[in-house]
């Protein structure tokens, strides 16, 4: 819907709209920006009056930069008597390597037994897992075994086959299962609208 102003100029009534509005809003708007200006500003809270600095605080400062820098005679005879030995150091660049060594031939690794055919999800840099632990393909594979023939794929038989704890296979079996993918065939008997 549209209107004619005066000047036979054809506005939409959404534009006659906003001009109305930025003409209320501009409406006297640099005397009401001085007068803004021009008010009083609000004055900060006095402050409490002091002396300058407190006298006790720059004494106890001194006293006690006198105190670090002083020699106390007692303290450097007992250093004095301290004597430490040291057996077999260790250079630098084997330090950082030894206890390397010591984390390797504690954890005791083992070959994947599934993997997945062409890699698609990065799984090719995996080639062997901790004993106790299992990759994605493994799990899912054993989960799906013990589903399909849970008497032959035991619980016990999962833990032997993947170096598992009978305890974590039991766990495994219990708590976690593979996704079921359920088709839903179509209905036979089909309604059509029929034209009337």
């Amino acid at each position: 819907m549209s209107s004619v102003c005066r000047s036979g100029v054809t506005l939409d009534i959404s534009s006659m709209g906003s001009r109305v509005t930025r003409m209320i809003r501009n409406f006297n708007l640099e005397n009401r920006a001085f007068r803004e200006i021009s008010k009083p500003k609000p004055q900060a809270a006095p402050r409490h009056p002091t002396s300058g600095s407190f006298p006790q605080e720059e004494a106890a400062v001194t006293s006690i930069a006198e105190e670090i820098h002083q020699k106390n005679d007692p303290l450097l005879s007992m250093l004095k008597d301290v004597y430490v030995e040291s057996d077999n150091p260790v250079p630098q660049g084997e330090a950082a390597s030894a206890p390397m060594k010591v984390v390797k031939t504690q954890t005791q690794r083992r070959l994947l037994k599934f993997s997945l055919p062409s890699n698609p999800y990065g799984f090719s840099d995996v080639t062997d897992v901790p004993k106790g632990k299992l990759s994605l393909v493994e799990a899912l594979t054993g989960l799906n075994n013990h589903k399909r023939m849970p008497k032959t794929w035991t619980p016990e038989k999962l833990a032997l086959e993947f170096s598992l704890d009978p305890k974590d296979a039991k766990a495994l079996t219990d708590f976690f299962f593979p996704f079921d993918v359920k088709i839903i065939p179509p209905k036979s008997e089909t309604k059509q609208i029929k034209d009337s």
